[in-house]
């Protein structure tokens, strides 16, 4: 789509906002992401706009009368594009509004960045096929993947309370665990920690309980996508999830990035969506002529790992990972929205979908240590001379994500970070 409210993509574009027009910087005005940010603890959360390294304070610069994020995801595409507009006319080069918007203007340095909005409920997908089959191999070698995945986005309701924050850290989970050998489970600390690269996807506008969402239509309800980490207790996971799935192997902790990056922000940077030959065509309600042409989104994806001892020695840590939404995801956004709803399921506005962790077809662009360590099999040497199969305590797992493509500015996420405390001790 293509129009005057759309043209905010030109890489020409700067901004009196110094940091942004960096090269390095991961929110130029070609980005402008929405999240919320608080001078202080206590403080009500307000909306900002990343820029540089600045956030704007949107009801501040008198763009929103209001500053409740809630109704501001229920807008629709085009209010979305119009406000986008008014920022990026106020933001640019020589912007006779610079008056008005510069004293909304806070470093990032100086204010807490929280979640992104008050998130409702929370539905994990399973749609990184390399994934699904690198981790069927280890339990099924001759049928990786199950009759059903290639024709049903597969996905579970997680919990929506212990979400976190970018930043924040969590106790390691205990659990029910039963060793191969042992006549019983018991009650442990979980000893095979992991992480889950992906991306979140947030609910914008809601849809009427019994009335599905179409996929032509199914982006109008997608405000933005962030990045996702859905911590896992592996030990946890293989005695609880027969027969109905994942529980508190899940449900203690998950990690979002503090921006939403706007489906117009990422318009330069869709790809066309195909299945290889030989691949079943999806179902009509999951099918349309836009989604081939531009579902697919290119975004890069890194996972970092920060050891206690490195955090010491002032290392930030080692890149353990790298991969791409686009290569590993085998359904798009809009495949999602379209499933979710089509048995009448009302989405409201802050909800959130997890991908499902995005492993690249190689080997080393593994999602989780699950894979990349094989089980537990093959330990990942990094470059403090310290190894891991699974996280230890005070390891810090930091995702990155990022957009680029000759000819427009390159645009990020920000961080997505998370510290791994030890298990919670009951006193008494």
């Amino acid at each position: 789509m293509t129009d005057s409210l759309t043209d905010g993509n030109d890489p020409a574009l700067r901004s009196w906002v110094a940091s942004a027009n960096d090269p390095a910087s991961e929110f130029p005005i070609q980005n402008l992401p929405f999240g919320r940010f608080r001078r202080s603890e206590g403080e009500p959360w307000r909306i900002g706009v990343a820029i540089g390294d600045q956030v704007l304070d949107i009801e501040a610069a008198g763009l929103l009368p209001h500053g409740d994020m809630k109704r501001l995801l229920r807008v629709s595409p085009y209010e979305r594009r119009v406000l986008r507009r008014q920022m990026l006319d106020g933001l640019q080069e020589g912007s006779t509004e610079r008056g008005k918007f510069e004293p909304a203007l806070l470093p990032q340095s100086q204010v807490q960045l929280g979640l992104p909005c008050d998130i409702g409920d929370y539905t994990d997908f399973y749609v990184g096929i390399h994934h699904a089959t690198a981790v069927g191999k280890q339990f099924r070698p001759d049928s990786p993947l199950l009759p059903n995945y290639k024709w049903v986005p597969i996905g579970y309701h997680g919990r929506a309370s212990t979400i976190n924050a970018s930043g924040a850290s969590f106790h390691r989970p205990k659990g029910q665990t039963k060793a191969p050998d042992a006549a019983q489970p018991a009650l442990n600390p979980s000893a095979r920690l992991d992480f889950e690269l992906e991306l979140g996807i947030f609910i914008g506008r809601p849809n009427v309980q019994g009335q599905p969402v179409t996929i032509e239509e199914a982006e109008d309800h997608v405000f933005g996508l962030a990045l996702f980490n859905d911590w896992s207790a592996r030990d946890l996971q293989a005695w609880e999830y027969q027969p109905l799935g994942p529980f508190l192997s899940k449900n203690f902790a998950s990690t979002v990035s503090p921006w939403m990056v706007t489906l117009e922000a990422l318009a330069p940077f869709r790809k066309p969506w195909s299945r290889a030959e030989g691949e079943p065509d999806p179902l009509p309600y999951l099918d349309s002529e836009a989604n081939r042409a531009g579902g697919a989104f290119d975004i890069q994806l890194e996972v970092w790992l920060q050891t206690a001892q490195m955090a010491r020695a002032g290392h930030a840590g080692d890149c353990i990972s790298r991969s791409n939404f686009a290569d590993a995801a085998y359904w798009t956004v809009a495949q999602l929205v379209a499933h979710h709803t089509v048995n009448g399921c009302s989405l409201q506005s802050g909800d959130l979908f997890g991908s499902g962790t995005l492993s690249g077809p190689r080997p080393e662009q593994a999602g989780s240590l699950l894979e990349l360590s094989q089980g537990g099999k093959q330990r990942i040497e990094l470059s403090s001379g310290e190894q891991r199969t699974f996280l230890q305590d005070g390891d810090t797992v930091i995702l990155r994500g990022f957009c680029e493509r000759p000819g427009y500015r390159r645009i990020g996420f920000g961080e997505c970070r998370g510290t791994v405390l030890p298990a919670y001790i009951t006193h008494g």
